[in-house]
C-alpha cells in the first residue's frame, strides 16, 4: 500500500564511499569476484483481505498483487539467489518471514562456500533500512551492521543474498508487461501463472517513501531497465512466488554481454497470517562503521 509520505532523492554517493557501504554486505564482495573486477508494502486488516479477488486482467492482477499479499498481515518464505558472470556461478538460500502490519521482515541467508563470510548471514529488513548480521570479518560476533538502502548501489535488492519480500512484491507495482501463462496447482492450490517485465522506477513511484528506496536505487544501477519476471498468484490474487531477473555490469560502465552479471531472485510465500518473529536490533547491538571502513 503507498505510503502518505514521500522522500527526496537522495543526494549521490560517490562511488567509492558506495563501494564501502556495500562491503558490509556479504554479496557485494562476491559479486565483484563472480564477475573478475574490482516496499512499501501495503498493510491492511486480515478482513479486508477476504474480500479480494484475482483481478481478470493480466497486467493489474500482477500490480495488485503487492497490496493484497499486504492485507494478509504476514507471510513466510523461502529465498533463492542464483548469481551468473560469464566466469562463475553462485548460489544463496535464505528463510524467514514479513510482518506487513509493522513492516518488518527477518532472513537467514546461507553463505555458498568461497564467499567473503562463512555460516549464515541474519538480515532484519525495513523500507529504506537493512541491518545484518555477520556480513564480514572486522564487525564483532554478534554485532550489527545498520545500513541505509540508498547507500547499497542495488539498494539491497540483490547485494545481501536476497531480496526481502516486501522489495521482491513491491517491484511488481512497476509490471509493464504481463502475460497469463496457464494454470498450476501447488501443494493442492491452483496458481494462475504470469510472465513479463516491470520496470523498477514506476514500481518505486508506485511504492512511495522509504518502501521505494531500494526500487529506485537498483533501477538506476541494473543495466537492463526492463527486469523480466514470472509470478504466481492465487484466486484472492495473494503473490505465492516471484522470479526477477536483475542485470548489471561487472566492469564499470561497460555495455559488453562478457562483462554483464545475471541475478535470478526467487520468493516463495507460504503461511499467510501465521506471526513472523522479527525485530530490530537493540541499539547496543549495532556496529558503527567509520565512513571510509568496510567491514570485510
Amino acid at each position: 500500500m503507498t505510503d502518505q509520505q514521500r522522500t527526496g532523492r537522495p543526494r549521490r554517493r560517490p562511488v567509492s564511499n558506495l563501494r564501502s557501504a556495500a562491503g558490509a554486505a556479504l554479496l557485494a564482495a562476491t559479486l565483484a569476484g563472480l564477475a573478475g573486477c574490482s516496499g512499501g508494502s501495503g498493510a491492511g486488516s486480515s478482513d479486508q483481505s477476504v474480500h479480494d479477488q484475482l483481478a481478470a486482467d493480466p497486467l493489474t492482477a500482477v500490480r495488485n498483487a503487492a497490496d493484497i499479499t499486504g492485507r494478509t498481515g504476514s507471510a513466510h518464505t523461502a529465498t533463492e539467489l542464483v548469481t551468473e558472470s560469464s566466469e562463475k556461478k553462485a548460489s544463496f538460500t535464505g528463510t524467514g518471514g514479513y510482518d506487513y502490519v509493522k513492516r518488518i521482515g527477518r532472513l537467514e541467508i546461507a553463505v555458498p562456500p568461497g564467499a567473503a563470510t562463512t555460516g549464515k548471514i541474519v538480515e532484519v529488513v525495513l523500507p529504506g533500512t537493512v541491518y545484518l548480521q555477520n556480513s564480514g570479518a572486522k564487525v564483532p560476533e554478534g554485532k550489527w551492521v545498520k545500513l541505509d538502502v540508498r547507500q547499497l548501489p542495488d539498494g539491497n535488492l540483490v547485494s545481501s543474498g536476497a531480496t526481502d519480500p516486501a522489495t521482491a512484491a513491491g517491484a511488481l507495482r512497476g509490471v509493464q508487461k504481463a502475460d497469463a501463462v496457464g494454470t498450476e496447482t501447488v501443494d493442492g492450490v491452483a496458481l494462475h501463472h504470469y510472465r513479463g517485465t516491470l520496470d523498477l522506477a514506476k514500481a518505486a513511484d508506485a511504492t512511495g517513501g522509504r518502501g521505494g528506496d531500494g526500487l529506485r536505487t537498483g533501477s538506476q544501477t541494473f543495466t537492463v531497465k526492463e527486469v523480466p519476471y514470472d509470478a504466481w498468484l492465487d484466486d484472492q490474487g495473494r503473490l505465492h512466488k516471484v522470479v526477477e531477473i536483475f542485470t548489471f555490469a561487472g566492469v564499470a560502465g561497460s555495455k559488453e554481454a562478457k562483462d554483464q552479471v545475471k541475478v535470478t531472485s526467487t520468493t516463495a510465500l507460504t503461511d499467510f497470517g501465521k506471526p513472523v518473529e522479527a525485530a530490530e536490533p537493540p541499539a547496543s547491538d549495532i556496529f558503527a562503521l567509520k565512513p571510509t571502513e568496510s567491514p570485510k
